[in-house]
């Protein structure tokens, strides 16, 4: 399905498998034998996930052993972050809209979008506010 969504192979492999352990940790070798891939195959789509917020690489401390994490809450930290990235999409599309002219037809279609990012980093932070109450009454259960 993440493949099918625009994700790298390996990259949408790599997170269900640690989605999919326990503690949501692995090493490189405990992933690279449960994928049959190589360890720089692994490497390569951690490097896809960690910018994006789905993973983390850690490391024990006297070890030289990488780990990859994630963590339990992880979609919501990843769409928490989408605030910055909204607003680079504002200040891009605005710089647009300048370039092309308002009353163009491609300045109205940037507007629009512009439009649609703004909608949505005005409805963000009580989306996640709901999502916050609506998780603690989960937890009570």
């Amino acid at each position: 399905m993440l493949v099918e969504t625009g994700w790298p192979r390996m990259g949408a492999r790599v997170f269900i498998a640690l989605l999919a352990t326990d503690d949501g940790r692995a090493s490189s070798a405990e992933l690279a034998e449960k994928l049959q891939v190589s360890p720089a195959a692994i490497s390569g789509a951690v490097r896809f996930l960690s910018p994006l917020g789905l993973a983390s690489r850690e490391r024990e401390p006297g070890s030289r052993r990488d780990y990859y994490r994630v963590h339990d809450d992880v979609f919501v930290e990843a769409v928490g972050r989408r605030d910055q990235i909204i607003q680079r999409w504002v200040v891009n599309l605005r710089a647009g809209i300048d370039a092309l002219g308002a009353d163009s037809p491609a300045g109205k279609r940037l507007g629009e979008t512009l439009s649609f990012f703004e909608f949505l980093d005005q409805e963000l932070p009580a989306l996640f506010d709901k999502w916050k109450a609506q998780r603690k009454t989960l937890n009570q259960l």
